[in-house]
């Protein structure tokens, strides 16, 4: 049975995970600040698209937002036609946003104060994980709401897991982008001495991703890095908004990231080549 659906936010991961809750036949209604891609993708996937946050939300079973950050998240919940003052009692809001810890205890906070659910849902898995419905979701919040919504996330999803309480959702999302923060700088270095070396880079990718070394990142990113070729998804700009995010939480908890730390400066002189837009991977063009 399909249920009553809003999206809020079709940038480049909302746009395909809205159509792919469409696709699966669910009753969608989309909001989109610049309102002719909300009727763009009205127009492609056959739902709807309102105005604002709130005429979108209302009477919807569940809805669902990937926006830019905190504040941008703030705005569409919380705004004079924030989409929290149209939800219904009993309806689950789920964020796909990556932003803090604190700003999904306090929109949980005030979402189970009004009568219905938040669950915190940041995905990893990039632009084309959002294309083919394979995104990783990782959820913070009650039992309840996300056994309520679990069987709607999955349908842009292979794996939607619940980490625990409010919060815990973005706290691994941190977790993932440290990984990959270190795993790229590492890849950068390695292909770079590959080049220095006289090497077949993209031989030394197939024989060494057979191997221990091997990572999505180096099966996904490894020959286009080499090949200079940086027009992805993920852009420097939003890693380098993830990483301050790990960075704050970081002084908060007690944890010492010395390579992260030293990664997002390495992703600061790429801002200033001129690479705000392009993919994390181009880290490589620093060496």
């Amino acid at each position: 049975m399909g249920f009553k659906v809003a999206f809020l936010g079709l940038g480049v991961m909302g746009y395909p995970m809205a159509g792919h809750l469409a696709k699966a036949g669910h009753d969608v209604t989309v909001f989109n600040r610049t309102f002719a891609k909300a009727e763009q993708w009205a127009k492609e996937h056959g739902g709807k698209a309102k105005a604002t946050p709130r005429e979108a939300a209302e009477g919807q079973d569940f809805v669902f937002s990937c926006v830019g950050n905190d504040d941008d998240l703030r705005e569409v919940c919380l705004g004079k036609d924030g989409a929290f003052h149209g939800m219904k009692p009993g309806a689950v809001f789920i964020d796909n946003t990556t932003a803090s810890a604190i700003v999904a205890r306090e929109l949980n906070a005030i979402a189970q104060s009004k009568g219905f659910g938040f669950i915190d849902a940041p995905v990893s898995g990039g632009q084309a994980g959002a294309q083919n419905g394979q995104l990783t979701v990782m959820c913070g919040g009650s039992e309840a709401d996300f056994n309520k919504s679990k069987e709607v996330t999955a349908c842009f999803a292979k794996a939607v897991t619940l980490m625990g309480e409010s919060g815990s959702g973005q706290l691994t999302k941190m977790v993932n982008q440290v990984c990959i923060a270190g795993l790229l700088q590492g890849l950068s270095e390695a292909l770079k001495f590959g080049q220095n070396a006289g090497l077949d880079v993209h031989k030394v990718l197939d024989v060494i991703g057979k191997g221990a070394a091997q990572s999505w990142q180096m099966d996904n990113r490894g020959k286009t890095m080499a090949n200079g070729e940086f027009n992805f998804g993920f852009a420097v700009d939003w890693m380098r908004k993830d990483l301050s995010l790990v960075l704050e939480e970081a002084r908060k908890n007690g944890s010492q990231l010395p390579v992260t730390a030293l990664v997002d400066q390495f992703y600061a002189e790429v801002q200033k080549m001129g690479g705000s837009r392009w993919d994390t991977s181009s880290l490589i063009t620093r060496l």
